[in-house]
Formats: structure tokens, sequence, C-alpha cells
């Protein structure tokens, strides 16, 4: 929670992880068809009855609580009751899945074949398993993978079925319906299809969240990717989070019983905060159970060093990098046995799409041009691809990094020893990033005293009374986490370049992504900036959100279109802070 620190002062490398099991391995000695025809009986929750997808529909529909808006949109906007009741079953018809166990069978026996094909192995934890079965029997549960990729929720809905756990209804995207026969397919093994965005849409949400009570209360592209090998898969199941126990003291459930549960009520400002902090704990969950794979580690030093680096010393660094992630309370998957340098010749041959290896030295996969077409913007892009295919493997590792790196580069920013002074240069910079990674509201403090724990953990940093200061041996640490920051700091000096330098005052916010992109390039192109992450939309967009949160661009709303205004003198004074010049604040002491 925002009010209490999330992090515990143990030493996280004692922290006793569960064992894995690959789940591939009996598939591979038995025969698919049988395990897909096997016996299916899942325990289920107590006192649940199975209901059939047309009757669901049929108890949302009647609903009290869908009725009360349906009466609501006919008197709103004039129509009948029955029109309306109708567009309202229109949209549970787009949205309902329809579950049935033939295609659930012969997911199970197609996904054992390209599983196979794909993975060398798929590793979960059973104890996790032991206590999601548990809770499934006594609970109503959400699943919340972290969604690293798309595999997630199939690869959900296989491993349950092959632990014999009670299939999960799984909220898909609308872009998946799109797919004809794949979205059908889908929909008939428990995916349901929702907008990304229905804010304003009140029978659109009426029909949704009714329909997501109820349940609660009671694939593959060409062929020629089964014959690439994707690695292992690494699935973790973590402990229960129960919903009722983080609320005590924080919600008052009584004020619910003041109105029919039928009627629509705005959540409080208590509530909003609550789900707010909630998620934001479960995300630092997820990454806490996250495991790594060596390459992660391997795209971070390579991004560091975009002109290559020799194998030997990419060796050597990766297994400093891997003393120093273990500090920090990383779940890696290192083979424990093998030496380093087959680990890393292991996951380099396995990433061969992304490096290349050639006269001892490791670089980028790019796509070569003709010399004339070499400087061309198509260049610039081929290289940006190859990056950013690099920085989302980096990406996975990040949150264990992220409040060591933000103190080193406010230890250089601050010029001086002093603690006040680095937190304030530290709570500068964790505000600027706050859209960039996951950094809780109002843990600032907390976020300090972990960040510098795991600083003098690793030996980097000395406390000394009210003073924060670099070790003899803390020079390559402190260097390195810099380096995690830099391409975000250089990334958003660039979009306070373009605020200040190419416009006049204002730009339709339509436009701001493409322009920002032309102009990075441009200066890519012309040698004056060589950090290619400067170009991805995602710290483009999340850098104006920076600017919006800090009072420096406004967002002036006329009509259908929004207009951002841009205070050149602060977004300047941005630019310079991010270069070096962090401003002059309040000093926050306590606690530190």
């Amino acid at each position: 929670m925002a009010s209490k620190s999330l992090y515990s002062g143990r030493d996280p490398v004692l922290k006793k992880r569960d064992d894995f099991e690959d789940i591939l391995e009996e598939r591979r000695n038995s025969s698919d068809l049988r395990y897909a025809l096997r016996c299916y009986t899942p325990a289920l929750y107590k006192g649940l009855v199975p209901c059939k997808a047309s009757m669901l529909k049929s108890i949302v529909l009647q609903s009290d609580s869908l009725q009360y808006v349906v009466g609501q949109v006919s008197a709103e906007c004039g129509e009948s009751r029955e029109a309306v009741q109708e567009e309202a079953a229109l949209l549970l018809e787009e949205m309902a899945h329809r579950l049935q166990l033939g295609t659930i069978r012969f997911f199970a026996f197609t996904l054992s074949k390209a599983f196979k094909a794909l993975f060398r192995g798929v590793c979960v934890n059973e104890e996790g398993i032991q206590r999601l079965q548990q809770a499934i029997q006594e609970h109503p549960v959400v699943l919340l993978p972290s969604h690293r990729s798309y595999m997630d929720f199939l690869m959900m809905s296989y491993i349950l079925y092959t632990y014999d756990l009670a299939l999960p209804v799984i909220a898909a995207g609308m872009d998946f319906i799109s797919m004809k026969f794949v979205g059908e397919m889908l929909r008939m093994s428990g995916a349901f299809f929702i907008r990304r965005s229905f804010g304003g849409d009140k029978l659109y949400w009426a029909v949704f969240s009714e329909y997501v009570k109820t349940m609660l209360r009671g694939l593959l592209k060409a062929r020629r990717i089964l014959s690439e090998d994707y690695g292992s898969m690494h699935v973790y199941f973590g402990h229960p989070v129960s919903i009722r126990s983080l609320a005590q003291g924080h919600i008052s459930r009584s004020q619910h019983n003041l109105l029919p549960r039928h009627i629509p009520q705005k959540p409080t400002a208590d509530t909003q905060v609550f789900v707010n902090d909630t998620a934001f704990r479960l995300v630092r969950l997820q990454e806490e159970n996250m495991v790594l794979k060596p390459w992660v580690l391997l795209a971070m030093l390579l991004l560091q060093n975009p002109d290559g680096m020799d194998l030997s010393t990419l060796t050597e660094l990766a297994d400093w990098l891997r003393r120093l992630a273990l500090a920090f309370g990383a779940f890696l998957d290192w083979p424990d046995h093998e030496p380093c340098s087959k680990v890393i010749s292991s996951s380099l041959a396995l990433h061969k799409n992304l490096v290349c290896v050639s006269g001892g030295r490791v670089r980028l996969v790019i796509a070569e041009l003709s010399g004339a077409e070499s400087a061309t913007e198509e260049a610039g892009f081929n290289r940006a691809v190859s990056v950013l295919s690099c920085a989302s493997y980096r990406n996975q590792i990040l949150h264990l990094f992220v409040r060591p790196a933000l103190i080193a580069v406010a230890m250089q920013t601050a010029n001086c020893s002093r603690k006040d002074e680095v937190f304030n240069c530290f709570n500068f910079l964790r505000n600027v990033f706050s859209n960039e990674f996951i950094l809780c509201p109002g843990a600032a403090v907390q976020d300090f005293e972990e960040a510098c724990y795991l600083l003098g953990k690793c030996g980097a940093v000395q406390e000394l009374q009210q003073d924060l200061v670099m070790s003899q041996s803390g020079q390559t640490t402190l260097a390195f986490l810099c380096s995690v920051l830099d391409p975000f700091l250089q990334g958003y000096q660039v979009v306070c370049r373009y605020l200040c330098e190419e416009l006049e005052d204002s730009l339709l916010e339509n436009k701001f992504v493409p322009a920002v992109r032309s102009f990075t390039l441009q200066l890519i192109l012309s040698g004056s900036l060589k950090c290619y992450e400067a170009l991805s939309s995602d710290l483009q967009k999340n850098a104006l959100a920076a600017l919006i949160r800090l009072k420096a661009v406004r967002r002036v709303k006329a009509g259908d279109q929004v207009t951002l205004k841009v205070n050149k003198i602060a977004v300047n004074s941005l630019e310079d802070t991010l270069g070096g010049k962090i401003p002059t604040q309040k000093p926050v002491l306590a606690r530190l």
C-alpha cells in the first residue's frame, strides 16, 4: 500500500523459492490424444452449480442491475425500454463466451503438439498449484497473469486443464474477435471479448459489469514458427491475495447497505485510492515472482554497448551482473553447475534473430541496406526495430534496478553527499518517471530506503550519519546503474527539445507522436543523437504525460480535438534538469 512499505528488510536472496516441474516431460512420453480425452472433473467453488453459457446470458439480461440501467438509458435517450434491452442483448452476444468442453479438448490436443515443438519445457511451481487448488474450492478466484505475451491466457488454460483445475473465463480484447476462426475457437474455450475502452458508454459498462459479476458468482500463426526453438517457459503461481483482508481498515463496506445493490454507485474517494494502491501492490508481487532468463541480462549489457562487445567481455560482465541481480533479489533461471560461458553461448544461440556472433564480437542483428540507402530513414528504423526488440527483453528486469538507478543518477546530479539532497534529486526523478515504471504513489521514502539498503548490501555506497557516499569499489556498480536510466533521460530530453525548438506554442495532441518521431529520427540521422530508444512511441507518450503532470504542458479540448499548449520556460527547465541540473526543493527529512 502507498502508506506502508512493500519492501521487507530481509535478505531477498534467502527467500525460499518453490521447486518447478516441467509439465511437458510427461507429454513427450505419452499420448496427446489420451491426454485430451481423459476424464476431466475439476473441483469447483463450494456450493457453485455449473451454469451453461445460454443460462448465464439470460441471468445477466434479467438482472435488477442491468434492468435499472436500461430504464435510465431509455429515459435519457428517449428510446423505448424494448429497444434499449435489445441493444443490451446484442452487446452481450458480442461479448459472451460459449465455453464447450469439446473445444477445450481440441485445444488440449493441439496446444500439446505446439508447445512441445515451441518450448524445451514449461516449468510450473507445484506448490503454487496446490495453493490455487485450495483457494478455488474456498473462494471466488480472479487470476492476474503478468501479460508478458499473448501466450499467457492460452498457457494458463492449458496448465489448469493439466492439473484438473477449473478453467478460467478470460477477458480478451476485441482485436481477437476479428480473427474469425481463432476468435470463435477462443470464445468456445472460455474467452469473452471486451472493448479496450468504454468509460462513457453507460449501457456497455452495465452489461460488462453484470456479466463479470454473474460469472464471479456463480493460434497459432504460420506452421513455420513450430520449427523455431523458444527455450523454456516458467509459470509461477504466487500466494493468493485476499481482497477482503486488504480492504480491512481501508474500506467501510457497511456504506453499501444504504442503497439497493442493483443501483449503480460511484466508488468513493477512499475506494478509488484503495483500488489504485492494491493494483500497485499486486504488480509489485508479480515483479517479485517473475522468473528471469540469462538473456535479459545480456540484452541490458548489449543495449549499453550499441557498437557490440567482445564475447569474452560480455561473458565476464554478464557473470558480474548475475551476482548483482541476485544480490538485489532476482529470481534467475540460471543453471547452477554450467560454466558461465556455456550459459551465455546457449542464450545467444537461442536469440539468433536478435544477435550475431562474428569474429569473437557480439552485435545486434540489423537488416542490411545498400550503401546509398544506409543513411536513409529506413536504415534508422531498421536499427530502431533491433534496439527496441532487445529493449523489450531488458524491460523485464528494469524493476529490479530502477530504484537503485534513481539513487545513482541522483548522487551524480546532486554533486554532494548529503542524504537529504540526494533524496530531493531522487524524488524529483521518481516523479518524472512515474509513468515509465511501477512506482507506488506516496512511497518515495520507502523506495529510497529500499534502494539505499540494496546499494549498501552490494557494497556500492556507505551511509555515514546524514551522508550517502560511494565506496571505493562502488564506481562500476553506480556507473552501470546510471546507464540503466540513460535511454529514458535522453528520450525525455529529446521530447523537451522538440517542444522548445520546433513548436510555436501549441500542437494537436494526435500529431504529437508522429512529429516527435520525425524530429528524433532526424537527430539520429544527423549523428547528434545515438539513442534509438528515443524513437519508442511509449516513451514519447509517457514523457508527454509527465510534462502534463508537471504543468509544463496543458491539454485544451475544443470540440473533438485536443490541443497541447506548451510552457516553453517550464519545458526548457525540465530539459536542463534531466541533463543534470536538479532544481532545489525543500528536503524531506522524515525517516531519512
